[in-house]
């Protein structure tokens, strides 16, 4: 048998650093080495693992631990690499999805209030490729 997946609006947006997610909070470090940069997110947090030291490098992504974030799902959780879509879904949760699979299997939805120009989406694209991130 084969099933299609019905379809649904969902809410997504980019990460690449940690504070990325809007709802991350935007309290930052007072004072230390870190002053100014932000703290510890509410949906994407630091990474940390115990076995895998910060400095390894990711086997999907390339990039060290350090750059990467971390998300609690109702499936235990998941490494969130810079450039991951974190998708909110239908019962309030998130999770993290590559970007070659966000584009094959999402869309963006012309909504009142909701759209994103072709000007917007080179400005957007222009400050990816700032930061060397890439698409």
């Amino acid at each position: 048998m084969k099933f299609r997946k019905k379809a649904i609006v969902i809410e997504a947006c980019r990460w690449f650093k940690n504070g990325d997610h809007p709802d991350d909070g935007a309290e930052v470090f007072a004072d230390g080495p870190f002053k100014g940069e932000p703290t510890e997110g509410k949906v994407v947090r630091y990474y940390r693992h115990p076995n895998v030291p910060g400095a390894d490098f990711c086997a999907y992504c390339r990039r060290m631990f350090h750059d990467h974030g971390w998300i609690d799902t109702p499936e235990g959780g998941h490494i969130v690499c810079p450039g991951d879509w974190i998708i909110k879904g239908i019962r309030g949760e998130f999770y993290p999805c590559k970007p070659d699979i966000f584009e094959a299997t999402h869309e963006a939805v012309d909504e009142p209030g909701f759209r994103v120009d072709n000007e917007q989406q080179g400005r957007i694209i222009e400050n990816i490729g700032q930061r060397g991130l890439g698409l």
